[in-house]
C-alpha cells in the first residue's frame, strides 16, 4: 500500500514539475530584450542607403555616363562650398564613365539637399548637387542610353521633322506610282496592318506609363531589362508588346518578300516604315493630352476595314498568286478571266 502511494505521489510530482516547466517556457519577461545575431545587424548607413535607393533609384557604386558636353565637379566637401570657402573644380567630358562614391544629405543647402560624390576612370573624386548632375548624365546601360536619346526634346523635334518630311515624300512617291502601301493599296497579308496597330498601341502604352506610373518608368530607366517577366505586370505588358512588334515585323518583311518583286517590295517596306513612324509620333504625343485613346479606337476600326476591303478574293490560275480582282497577274503576267 505504501509503495502504491509512493508511486502515485511520484507520478503527481512529475506531472506538476512538467507542467511548471512548460508554463515557465511560455512566459515572456517584459524587461528582457531580444538581440539579433551579429549576422543580422543592419547598419544605419545601409538603412539610409536603401531608403535613398527607393526614392532616387540609384545608390553607391552605381555607374553613370556623361551625356552633356561637360559636368563640373567640386573637389572639396559640400560644407566648404556652402560656407563660402575657396574650392577647386574640375570637369568630366562627354562620354566619360562615372561611379557614385558617396551620397550626402545637407539640410542647410537651400538649392538642393542631395549631394553626390562621383569618381571617374582616373580615380578623381568630386561633388555635385543631384539637380545639377542628373540632367547631364545617364545610366551606363545601352537600353537606358536609348531611352535617354529619344527622351531628349531636341532629338524628338529633329525626329518629328525628319519623319514628316521623309514620310510625306515617300508616300507621295508611292501614290504617284500607284504602288502598294499599307491601309490604302495593301497586299493580301495580315502582318503589315498588324504591325501598324502594335506600334500605335505600344506608343499609347508608353505615353500612359509616363503619365500614370512615372516612378515605375523612372525605376525602369535606371534598371532596364528586356525580360517582361521580371518587372511589374504593367511594365511587363509594354515589354511584351515590344517583343511581339519585333516578331511581327520579321513576319511582315517575309510576307512582302514573297508577295512583291524586289523593287516594289523595297518601296512597300519604305512606306510601311513611314506609316509606323507616323503612328509612333502621333499616338505618343496625342496620348499625353488624352486624345490618343479615341484616335487609337478609330485607327483600329479604319485599319481593320481597310484590310477587309483589300483582302484578295481570287487566285492566279498560272502561278497561284492571290489577286484582288480578275485580270493580269502582277507576279507572272498571266491573264485571269
Amino acid at each position: 500500500m505504501k509503495e502504491k502511494f509512493k508511486l502515485q505521489h511520484g507520478f503527481v510530482l512529475a506531472l506538476v514539475l512538467t507542467a511548471s516547466m512548460v508554463l515557465s517556457g511560455c512566459y515572456q519577461h517584459g524587461a528582457r530584450n531580444y538581440r539579433l545575431p551579429r549576422a543580422f545587424h543592419v547598419s544605419e548607413r545601409l538603412i539610409d542607403s536603401l531608403s535613398f535607393f527607393s526614392t532616387h533609384h540609384y545608390t553607391n557604386n552605381y555607374n553613370f555616363v556623361v551625356k552633356a558636353d561637360s559636368l563640373p565637379l567640386i573637389r572639396q566637401l559640400p560644407e566648404e562650398t556652402l560656407n563660402g570657402m575657396q574650392t577647386d573644380t574640375f570637369s568630366v567630358k562627354k562620354g566619360e564613365h562615372l561611379v557614385v562614391a558617396d551620397i550626402r544629405i545637407i539640410p542647410a543647402d537651400s538649392i538642393d539637399t542631395v549631394w553626390v560624390q562621383l569618381a571617374n576612370d582616373t580615380s578623381a573624386f568630386g561633388w555635385s548637387r543631384e539637380s545639377n548632375m542628373l540632367p547631364k548624365v545617364m545610366p551606363d546601360d545601352p537600353i537606358s542610353e536609348f531611352i535617354s536619346a529619344f527622351s531628349d526634346a531636341h532629338t524628338l523635334i529633329f525626329l518629328v521633322i525628319v519623319v514628316i518630311i521623309g514620310a510625306s515624300y515617300l508616300l507621295w512617291m508611292v501614290f504617284r506610282r500607284h504602288a502598294y502601301i499599307v491601309h490604302f493599296h495593301d497586299i493580301d497579308s495580315f502582318y503589315p496592318m498588324l504591325l501598324c496597330l502594335i506600334v500605335a498601341s505600344s506608343a499609347t502604352f508608353y505615353a500612359t506609363l509616363q503619365m500614370f506610373a512615372p516612378q515605375l518608368w523612372q525605376h525602369f530607366y535606371f534598371h532596364p531589362t528586356l525580360n517582361p517577366f521580371s518587372v511589374p505586370w504593367v511594365l511587363g505588358a509594354f515589354l511584351l508588346s515590344v517583343w511581339v512588334m519585333l516578331i511581327v515585323a520579321i513576319a511582315a518583311v517575309d510576307e512582302v518578300r514573297h508577295a512583291l518583286p524586289l523593287g516594289e517590295a523595297i518601296l512597300y517596306l519604305g512606306g510601311l516604315a513611314a506609316v509606323c513612324a507616323v503612328d509612333y509620333i502621333l499616338f505618343s504625343i496625342t496620348t499625353l493630352y488624352y486624345v490618343g485613346y479615341l484616335l487609337l479606337v478609330a485607327y483600329y476600326i479604319f485599319a481593320l476595314c481597310s484590310y477587309l476591303r483589300h483582302r484578295a478574293c481570287y487566285v492566279c490560275g498560272n502561278c497561284g498568286a492571290r489577286l484582288h480582282h480578275r485580270g493580269r497577274c502582277p507576279r507572272c503576267g498571266a491573264e485571269n478571266e
